[in-house]
């Protein structure tokens, strides 16, 4: 069960935040345009090891994400080319923030590479069940939401406990976590959509 699971439990405490947006007239697509820019500039953040400011880009990331969506829903202005847009900026911040850890040194790059096709896989198969018409599906163990959670509670720690554990930094075990469990997110996704596929 993933965090993406509990939309609907999180409504309470995202509708006012839309109120306001909607009241300063920001649009959906002006959000995930913000989102983008956020998960670009962690990517860089963590890239230069500036893993303060790339934590907090990444919660900025995740706060537009979440925003986006719901704001599309309030004003009753969803559409396919705003889905479009939102599904091809998530993967692009995917691909910034965990290469921008890679890339920093914070992790080797083999268990990057392996940590990104893990989440791409797991987030392709979402999105395909769509396109095969079963409908969008979020089941498996790890979804979106909770990468980006454990992204920024790995960093907070990180920067109390820089050791790590067992000569291992915590951003190699979580992304060696993204790796196996983003793979395995995307076999249940492709089980799901063949038993159901038509």
């Amino acid at each position: 069960m993933t965090l993406d699971s509990y939309r609907n439990q999180a409504k309470v405490y995202i509708d006012p935040v839309v109120r306001v947006a909607i009241r300063l007239g920001l649009t959906p697509n002006v959000l995930t345009i913000a989102a983008f820019i956020a998960s670009a500039a962690a990517g860089l953040f963590f890239a230069f090891r500036m893993e303060v400011l790339a934590i907090f880009s990444v919660a900025v990331n995740a706060f537009f994400d979440a925003l986006d969506g719901a704001v599309a829903r309030e004003l009753k202005i969803q559409s396919l080319r705003g889905d479009f847009l939102d599904h091809a900026v998530d993967r692009y911040a995917d691909i910034f923030i965990i290469t921008g850890i890679f890339a920093g040194g914070l992790v080797i790059w083999p268990i990057g590479v392996f940590a990104l096709t893990g989440v791409l896989m797991s987030s392709y198969l979402g999105t395909q069940a769509q396109a095969v018409g079963v409908g969008r599906y979020y089941g498996g163990v790890l979804g979106r939401a909770d990468r980006l959670v454990l992204i920024i509670l790995v960093g907070i720690v990180s920067i109390v406990l820089p050791a790590g554990i067992f000569g291992l930094t915590l951003y190699t075990l979580l992304l060696l976590c993204f790796g196996i469990f983003g793979h395995i997110t995307a076999l249940q996704r492709f089980a799901y959509v063949w038993a159901n596929v038509k």
